[in-house]
C-alpha cells in the first residue's frame, strides 16, 4: 500500500529546503549543456535528414551518460530516418527549467518529471523502460554500522536534487513519515551521491536501483543499500507537441524494436534495460496519485 508514504505531505519537501554540500569529490558536467550528434557509420547524412535534440536527466556525469546514450540514439538515428542529437544539462534543477521552457525536443526524465512537464510544456510519453519499475534507495558505506533507514536521525543524507523522483522525493517521504531529522545535502547528481557516501564525505545517499547498478566496482563495493522503495513507473522518453506525429511514429518504433536489432542488446546494456515499451500517459497514474507538489 502506497498511502503510509503520504502520512506527511510531499510537499513540505519543496525546493525551498535545499542545501548544497561544499565538499562534492566529483564534478559532474561543465556549466554548458553537453551535446553529442548521434549517427551510425552508415547513418543518413545531416544535410537530408531533420535534427532533434534528445535530453537525457543528468542523474550521472555528462560524460558517462554521453558514453551510455549516444550509441544507442545513433541506432534510433539509423532506423527512423532522423538525427538524434544527445543533450545534457549540468545539473538536474538545470534540466527541470529546460523542460519547463519546452527546450528540448525529447527528453529522458523521471517519473515526476513526467507527471509535471506534461501539464505545464506539453510533453508526451513515446516509451518507457520494458519489464521494469523505479525503486528509490538509501546506500551507506559497508564499515558505517548503518544498518537501517531507523538509523539515520539527525544525520546529513545526501540527495541528487530537491525533485529527483526515487532517489529524493521518495525516501524523504519516508522520513518524513518517521520524524527523523534528517539535514539534506544536494550534491548534483546520483554518481556524486553514492562517491560522496564511499569516500566518508557524508554518511547515507539517495539512489536509484538503476544507477546504483551502473556504478565503477570501486565505488559500488563500498556501498550497500539499507533501504528501498515501493516501485513505481519508470522513467519518460516523451516528446514536445512541436514534433511531427509522422517523426514520433518512426522514432517510437526504432525505441520499441531496439532489443530486438542486431547488436541492439549490447547498446540497452549500459543504461541497463532491456529494452522499451510503448509509453501511454495514463502509465504514470501512480505517480500522480501520490500528490506530489514542489516544482
Amino acid at each position: 500500500m502506497r498511502r503510509p508514504l503520504l502520512s506527511k505531505p510531499l510537499f513540505l519537501l519543496g525546493l525551498g529546503l535545499a542545501a548544497s554540500c561544499g565538499e562534492e569529490p566529483v564534478s559532474v558536467a561543465s556549466n554548458a549543456p553537453q551535446e553529442q550528434t548521434a549517427k551510425g557509420d552508415e547513418g543518413p547524412n545531416e544535410e537530408e535528414v531533420p535534427t532533434y535534440t534528445f535530453s537525457v536527466v543528468p542523474q550521472q556525469s555528462a560524460s558517462r551518460s554521453a558514453a551510455q546514450w549516444v550509441p544507442l540514439l545513433a541506432k534510433v538515428s539509423e532506423v527512423a530516418g532522423v538525427r538524434l542529437r544527445f543533450v545534457t544539462e549540468r545539473d538536474i534543477p538545470e534540466f527541470e527549467r529546460s523542460l519547463r521552457s519546452g527546450k528540448p525536443d525529447i527528453a529522458y526524465m523521471n517519473p515526476y518529471h513526467y507527471e509535471v512537464f506534461h501539464d505545464v510544456a506539453g510533453y508526451e510519453a513515446l516509451a518507457r523502460a520494458k519489464d521494469k519499475q523505479i525503486k528509490g534507495i538509501l546506500v551507506a558505506r559497508t564499515d558505517s554500522g548503518i544498518n537501517g533507514i531507523e538509523d539515520l536521525v539527525g544525520m546529513e543524507v545526501a540527495f541528487p536534487a530537491p525533485a529527483a523522483f526515487a532517489a529524493t522525493l521518495l525516501p524523504r517521504a519516508e522520513m518524513a513519515r518517521r520524524d527523523l531529522g534528517i539535514k539534506p545535502r544536494f550534491v548534483s547528481s546520483h554518481d556524486s551521491v553514492y562517491r560522496n557516501v564511499a569516500s566518508g564525505n557524508l554518511p547515507v545517499g539517495g539512489g536509484v536501483v538503476r544507477t546504483f547498478n551502473a556504478m565503477p566496482a570501486d565505488v559500488s563495493d563500498q556501498l550497500r543499500v539499507i533501504w528501498t522503495s515501493e516501485p513505481f513507473t519508470p522513467h519518460a522518453i516523451a516528446a514536445h507537441p512541436r514534433i511531427p506525429q509522422e517523426v514520433l511514429e518512426k522514432i517510437q518504433t526504432a525505441l520499441l524494436g531496439l532489443d530486438e536489432a542486431p547488436g541492439g542488446a549490447d547498446l540497452l546494456e549500459p543504461i541497463k534495460l532491456k529494452g522499451f515499451v510503448r509509453g501511454e500517459d495514463a502509465d504514470w497514474d501512480d505517480v500522480r496519485a501520490l500528490g506530489l507538489e514542489g516544482l
